[in-house]
């Protein structure tokens, strides 16, 4: 089977955390197993492309990483001078002939045990999105550090030190039961929201997104709905994702430089993922079980299915935030639910529910905060006092694409320095 590089690198995606799954579950080493299976796939990108991909892709990774694991342990056992116990446990005979069983075809997916295992509780959340990205993204130390704008370096620290923790926690390849499964799920949830937030809008650097994260956080997504079907708030998540990715086109110009909501050409956006994300929140809320991420895709499909910002149910996106709050307080909610009042009842009604979060440690000197307060008194014709309140959200910014945004409003309304 013939392949170009750039459709290895999807296979290749698809098929490190089935591998990787496949050694944990044979081996329990997850850390020990990580290794031999980068090693494979950096392998795969590099043969795969000039020579073909084998028939049997699956079993080819397999086999390879196998190898690659027994010559680690042999490694370490010479260095040592005593045989590790996975090596005296499975000799490498053992090992290629495991591999060969696991061909394309196999029922048997641990996809979502490996994400649990790389969303334990133990792990900080940087740690958990970077050792998902890596053990089941299938993304590079490289590709990682790029994305989030750190030293490579750094980024292999931070994931060595996590399959560490996921060691010495004893973490197994096995699904959580009960009280606990539920309480699991709702982290691995969280880790790919927020790994899709980082694409969608980077913290930091010179672009506004990063695509390539967002990409990757729909596909695991997809994957735990398709894992997981019954479950409401994983299919109002991926919904989220959905309606929102629709929107990247327009959300810059062709030189990279923002275009807010209000502004977007909304012919630009992506009316499949619309049409695919409203389907699916719309079949998903009739389940009765409703929740954040569930309230959050409804927003966005109230967005999505306005022909402009004027056109928009806003009565309604209100009331679905209200909704939202009731789920836990949040100051980024009250910001969001601050606009909609702005656009139901005036941005005086709006600005008084921002001036409180001026006052919260948390948010008082955040970016959006002040940029939302400077967008609720330009509506009000304070011109002087939104130019300031711009300058101020851009100093604050640490994204080049929203700084130069912010200051540039800042400029048409009062071109002082």
């Amino acid at each position: 089977m013939s392949g170009g590089t750039e459709a290895v690198e999807g296979l290749l995606r698809e098929l490190a955390p089935q591998v990787l799954a496949a050694l944990v579950r044979r081996h329990g080493t997850f850390d020990t197993c990580e290794d031999a299976v980068q090693e494979a796939l950096l392998a795969a990108a590099v043969q795969w492309p000039r020579d073909g991909v084998p028939d049997s892709p699956r079993a080819w990774l397999v086999t390879v990483a196998s190898r690659r694991l027994v010559d680690r342990v042999r490694s370490e056992a010479a260095r040592r001078r005593r045989e590790d116990a996975l090596a005296l446990a499975t000799p490498q005979s053992a090992l290629l002939a495991h591999a060969a069983d696991e061909v394309p075809g196999s029922e048997r997916d641990d996809s979502l045990a490996l994400l649990f295992l790389c969303c334990r509780p133990e792990l900080s959340a940087p740690s958990r999105i970077a050792l998902t990205l890596r053990a089941v993204g299938g993304l590079t130390t490289a590709q990682i550090a790029a994305a989030f704008l750190v030293p490579e370096a750094t980024m292999a620290q931070r994931i060595s030190r996590a399959k560490q923790t996921v060691r010495a926690a004893g973490g197994t390849l096995a699904l959580p039961e009960g009280a606990e499964a539920a309480e699991r799920l709702a982290e691995v949830r969280q880790v790919l929201y927020l790994v899709f937030n980082e694409g969608y809008t980077a913290t930091a650097g010179p672009d506004l997104t990063a695509p390539e994260l967002s990409a990757e956080a729909i596909r695991l997504t997809r994957l735990l709905h398709r894992l997981v079907p019954e479950d409401a708030e994983t299919a109002g998540l991926l919904a989220l994702m959905l309606l929102t990715d629709a929107r990247r086109p327009a959300r810059t110009t062709a030189g990279g430089e923002l275009v807010p909501l209000a502004e977007q050409d909304r012919g630009r956006w992506d009316g499949r993922l619309v049409a695919e994300g409203v389907e699916l929140i719309s079949r998903t809320l009739t389940l009765g079980r409703v929740g954040p991420y569930q309230v959050q895709a409804a927003i966005a499909a109230v967005h999505a299915e306005a022909g402009s910002t004027e056109a928009t149910d806003w009565p309604q996106i209100l009331v679905l935030y209200e909704l939202l709050e009731r789920f836990g307080p949040n100051p980024m909610v009250t910001l969001n639910r601050a606009v909609a009042v702005a656009m139901v009842h005036g941005p005086a009604a709006g600005l008084a529910l921002v001036e409180p979060l001026r006052a919260d440690r948390r948010t008082a000197r955040h970016h959006r905060v002040l940029a939302t307060r400077a967008h609720l008194l330009e509506l009000l014709g304070e011109r002087e006092a939104a130019a300031q309140a711009y300058r101020e959200a851009a100093a604050r910014s640490t994204a080049a694409p929203e700084r130069r945004h912010l200051a540039a409003r800042a400029r048409r309304l009062d071109p002082r320095p």
